[in-house]
């Protein structure tokens, strides 16, 4: 796990593997009252497939040179959101819906291909909500918003720190509700589910990262008895 280490999440040991992590052996470790405990996660090769998405006549379509050095700026600008000091969770599991009576979300891991331009896939690091427009996005949980705004792919976007490393990520919003720097409970209003950025519908895009992996919102969905567990 890089050497990195952090507390345990209500008395039990969480190992966020991040999607793009190659095929192979992760050994772990974890220490409580008594000796030092190891063991291995094996990590398989990716069976996420691949999905073809149609895009309508948008400058995410066929970006231009100017889009693509906004989309730089604004990836700098992201980037020092994972850098965050990891403050105390603010948060328990199952983490709460993203909306009132969402559906499950799909999509996650899948190789997207848009437009038929299969040179250049993206990677889809999150999950996807079929929402209509101007559905309430809600926080997950208490935390902060580190960084809101709009931008170029993701259109409006929410990101919010809810300590122990875990950022949550709302994408393609109609609208925003908050602020960088706001303070947020566990329900409140994030934004308006829209269409904004590189999307061909209305939904929620929503990610998750958890000690800087990026992991399928629908672990922490959950029952976290479900997620898949290893043993000394």
């Amino acid at each position: 796990m890089g050497r990195k280490s952090w507390p345990a999440l209500q008395e039990t040991c969480y190992y966020p593997i991040d999607l793009a992590e190659k095929p192979g052996l992760v050994t772990i470790s974890r220490r409580g009252a008594g000796p030092l405990e190891r063991a291995q996660i094996s990590v398989l090769a990716s069976t996420y497939g691949s999905e073809e998405i149609a895009l309508g006549d948008i400058p995410q379509a066929n970006p231009k040179p100017a889009d693509l050095q906004r989309n730089t700026r604004e990836q700098a600008s992201i980037a020092k959101v994972w850098t965050r000091r990891e403050a105390p969770a603010r948060f328990t599991l199952p983490l709460g819906a993203p909306a009132a009576s969402a559906p499950e979300g799909k999509g996650f891991g899948s190789q997207w291909v848009f437009n038929g331009k299969s040179d250049a896939p993206d990677l889809h690091t999150g999950a996807d909500f079929a929402l209509t427009t101007g559905t309430p996005i809600l926080a997950l949980a208490d935390g902060t918003v580190a960084l809101s705004g709009d931008f170029f792919f993701s259109g409006n976007a929410v990101f919010v720190d809810h300590g122990d490393g875990l950022i949550s990520m709302s994408f393609h919003l109609t609208e925003i509700k908050v602020k960088s720097g706001q303070a947020v409970k566990k329900g409140d209003v994030l934004g308006l589910a829209g269409q904004t950025g590189r999307a061909s519908g209305p939904h929620l895009h929503l990610g998750i990262r958890w000690h800087g992996a990026r992991i399928n919102p629908q672990f922490l969905l959950g029952d976290p008895a479900k997620i898949p567990a290893v043993s000394p």
